[in-house]
This record gives structure tokens, sequence and C-alpha cells, in this order.
């Protein structure tokens, strides 16, 4: 498993009570997190993630039921091609571009990789339609690098729970990595996006039903709207 790439950040013996207690509360409801992406080997897994970029994951699922039935490896992608690969995702937003990157990626991978998937984050990084979250996604759910990926959804609960204050996605991961306790690091990720997706919603969070709304700094800010 990858070293923390930031110190554990220093905190009050208050603070410290509370952050334990709100991960232990999340940990409690749901012991294993994993991604609502559909998937069952680590290329359907990278594949599935890339294409969920500005997408529902809902959405994505229904589009890769089909797709990973035709292709599961990277051979197999190439072999569909770009236009079937299009027409199959063509639900998805922006499928053009992230048809072409598949396909691209589906190359390298078979030309570098031997039709594997890289475990490093670099490796993964240098794909096409693979940036840092989607690296941070699969790293984590294949256990191989405790990462926790943000994305709007942990943006706005990180900022909410005053477990962060970075204005950007990076910082926010830098702020997180180092307060979250060891023992949650692998999961936090899937928390905080399960926590923001159904509960800590955008426009009217559902803090009546929030496990962790007492320990919330900005409920006040949400009572009664």
């Amino acid at each position: 498993m990858a070293k923390r790439p930031t110190p554990k950040k220093r905190l009050s013996p208050k603070e410290r009570a509370r952050i334990d207690a709100l991960f232990s509360r999340w940990a409690a409801a749901e012991p294993n997190p994993k991604t609502e992406l559909n998937y069952h080997n680590p290329y359907t897994l990278v594949t599935a993630v890339a294409l969920s970029a500005q997408a529902t994951d809902k959405g994505v699922n229904k589009a890769t039921d089909k797709l990973f039935k035709l292709a599961d490896t990277p051979e197999a992608m190439l072999e569909l091609g770009e236009a079937e690969l299009m027409r199959t995702i063509s639900t998805i937003g922006l499928y053009r571009a992230k048809a072409r990157n598949v396909i691209a990626a589906a190359h390298i991978l078979v030309d570098r990789y031997g039709g594997q998937v890289p475990t490093d984050r670099e490796a993964l990084q240098s794909l096409p339609g693979v940036g840092r979250k989607t690296a941070s996604v699969v790293l984590n759910e294949l256990g191989i690098e405790p990462a926790i990926a943000v994305d709007t959804h942990v943006f706005r609960v990180a900022h909410r729970l005053k477990l962060s204050n970075g204005k950007t996605p990076d910082a926010v991961e830098a702020e997180l990595t180092a307060l979250v306790p060891d023992l949650y690091l692998t999961r936090a990720h899937h928390w905080l996006i399960l926590h923001g997706r159904y509960t800590c919603v955008a426009r009217r969070p559902k803090c009546e039903v929030c496990i962790v709304a007492d320990l919330c700094p900005s409920r006040e800010l949400f009572i009664g709207v």
C-alpha cells in the first residue's frame, strides 16, 4: 500500500474526536462501501470510471451493461472499434471524446502493458481520459492505494463538514488524506461520495435524516430551508 502523501494533520483533541466520530458512524452504517459503478475486472473498472466523468453512475451502468458483454479487455475493445463503441455508449455525455480516449487507452494497454491495467499512479494517469481523480478511484477500489478522489460530492461534503477549506480538488484531497484516521482511509472516499449523493445533497441537504448532523458545523445554515 502506498505511503500517505502528506503528514498527519495536528488537531485539537475535540476536533480529533469529532472526526473520529464522523467516520465511525459511517463505518457502522456501511462497513464495506464500494463504487456504484458496475465492473468485473481492472480494465472494466478503469473504463467505467473514465466514462463516468460528467455523467451519472446509473447512466454509465446502463451503457456498460451492454458494452462489457461485447468488450471487457483492451484487445476486445480494439476489435469492437471506435464506431461501434460510440454507438454503444451514445447515451453517455461526451461519448464521442470518451470513445476516442477508450480506444487510444486500449492501444497503449496492449502495446505497452500486455493488455494489463498498470497499478501505479503515474502509468495510470498517462492513459488518455484518465486523470488524477479516475486514477484515485481505480487505485482505491482495487486496494492498491488508500486514495481519496475528490468529485463534486466529496468537495461539497468536505467543506460543509469543515474537513477542508481547499479551493481546488487537489487541495481538498491533500487535506482529507492528512486528517482521515488511518483505520478509515481506504473507505473514506466512498462514504463521502455516498453522503453527498444521497444525504448532503447540493440544493437542500437532508439534515433531518443525517446520521452525522449533530457533528456538522454547517447544520444551522440549512435548518428550515
